[in-house]
């Protein structure tokens, strides 16, 4: 046996971050380029190659997503109590390899098959490793901070390249291979965490260490089948999208009851408003994601037709501008976002987490006022401005980091230790009902599509751009208009 390196030994480093958030942030990297080159090519694929209507093909994103975020919440639980992190994590990057090489093996055939393999797949390897980077630090480290941005823009500069490589290699030279580089870059990742999970020490290890090996391999072992039992029902549901609306419904009843019967019980009002201030962020953290996930959907439709291949001074295609602007974006800003409100700290003008929340949603109303406004520079045919519609990416993007990064630290702030496991699950469950909603809004914006012109194409998706816009004001006014009241349900948790 191996000298495994203790808990201390790996918190107590020098300087800014750990060694080992450098094998993790590399792992995470590569999945996520695997997942956001899959999520850029999805409505793309199924209009050119499935042949689905704009309409159809927005809905079977929907469900895709949801069913993707859904998992990650039920995947994060049974590495809670039975897998632990690493194993988890270890099996859904093998199901995740195995589903993109049944694509690549016969794209139009084995698709949805494929899709089923990937959404459990990355339900067991997604909450993994960012609750690993969390147990590199002590509880009171403030170097934690730190790291956890320096994670965020790994993932990134995956996402970044696996958005722009594989809707490129699907576009222009065959989708088989796009499938399957998201497969060899999945295994690259895989194997990185192979040869580098020995310096992790105990963390990752399965809860179940204290039972008998034979108990705890028939656990192992009954979850593996039984997830492997549960993908034919999910290409069920998948390939069906009422079947998905119905089991989404039933998961969210669930969980608010499961949520609201944890308040109750806790018996203690200061505890109860906390919680109840939290499922408020979440509730908005689900409709922000409702709007702002048009981005796989029909934002990519969107840029397969109407859009110029002109940016600045280059030559390059709207797909890969649509896919991969907003990460490049977030790796640009967040260091600045990040020092601008320091500096407003500083100077005691720091907005408060709901004001943040509400300044993030009032991006996101700018930002689809300018995805609407690029009707005004259409051609006759019915082309607009790559320029413009990239500079609404950029918009966007700021609202996304006046919400996204501070959202989850505030759900840990706001719920007891011992509720962490389901706040967080709630989150993920938000991500996959704006998932559902974004898909659902996507394909009204299409549906309104009454002509075969690009110039009505236009049309349509422009005016649904600007309803969505109007959406986003609204709900950004309300949350700053009732910021005061939000405020005391958080019992001075900032």
């Amino acid at each position: 046996m191996e000298n495994k390196l203790t808990i201390e030994q790996i918190q107590d480093f020098e300087g800014k971050y750990p060694k080992q958030l450098w094998y993790l942030f590399t792992v995470e990297m590569w999945e996520r380029f695997c997942f956001y080159g899959m999520r850029g090519v999805l409505t793309f694929f199924m209009v050119d190659q499935l042949l689905l209507k704009d309409d159809a093909a927005n809905l079977q994103y929907g469900a895709i997503q949801a069913f993707v975020y859904a998992f990650t919440f039920i995947g994060g639980i049974f590495a809670d109590k039975v897998l632990g992190f690493r194993k988890s994590l270890f099996f859904g990057g093998m199901v995740m390899i195995l589903g993109n090489l049944l694509i690549a093996f016969a794209p139009q055939q084995l698709f949805y098959f494929g899709i089923a393999f990937s959404i459990i797949g990355t339900g067991f390897f997604k909450p993994n490793i960012s609750s690993m980077v969390g147990e590199l630090y002590h509880e009171g480290d403030g170097r934690r901070d730190a790291g956890y941005g320096m994670f965020y823009a790994g993932i990134n500069i995956g996402g970044l390249l696996g958005g722009a490589l594989c809707i490129y290699l699907g576009k222009y030279y065959s989708w088989s291979l796009c499938f399957l580089a998201a497969a060899i870059v999945m295994t690259l990742g895989l194997l990185t965490f192979l040869f580098t999970k020995k310096h992790l020490g105990p963390i990752g290890d399965s809860p179940l260490l204290a039972l008998p090996d034979s108990k705890r391999k028939i656990r192992e072992i009954s979850v593996y089948l039984g997830s492997l039992l549960s993908i034919p029902l999910i290409f069920i549901m998948v390939k069906n999208t009422d079947y998905t609306d119905y089991f989404m419904y039933s998961i969210g009843i669930i969980a608010v009851a499961y949520f609201m019967y944890e308040v109750i019980k806790t018996g203690n009002t200061s505890v109860q408003k906390k919680l109840m201030a939290a499922f408020l962020f979440i509730f908005f953290y689900f409709l922000f994601n409702a709007i702002y996930e048009q981005s796989g959907g029909s934002l990519s439709l969107f840029a397969k037709d109407n859009l110029s291949h002109n940016l600045l001074f280059f030559n390059i295609d709207p797909n890969v501008v649509n896919n991969s602007s907003n990460t490049l974006f977030v790796v640009v800003l967040s260091p600045i976002i990040g020092l601008l409100w320091l500096w407003l700290a500083k100077i005691k003008l720091e907005p408060n987490t709901l004001i943040k929340f509400g300044i993030g949603f009032l991006f996101l109303s700018a930002s689809f006022y300018i995805f609407y406004y690029t009707k005004f520079f259409a051609n006759a045919e019915g082309i607009t401005s790559l320029n413009v519609f990239t500079f609404a990416y950029f918009v966007t993007t700021i609202g996304e980091l006046c919400l996204g990064p501070i959202g989850m630290s505030i759900i840990t702030k706001l719920a007891p230790k011992k509720l962490f496991g389901m706040m967080m699950g709630l989150w993920f469950l938000a991500s996959a009902f704006g998932q559902l909603a974004a898909g659902k809004l996507g394909a009204e914006i299409s549906r309104s599509n009454e002509g075969a012109t690009l110039l009505s194409k236009l049309q349509s998706y422009t005016e649904g751009y600007y309803q969505l816009a109007v959406y986003s004001l609204v709900a950004g006014i309300i949350l700053i208009v009732a910021s005061p009241m939000i405020k005391k349900l958080m019992q001075g948790v900032k």
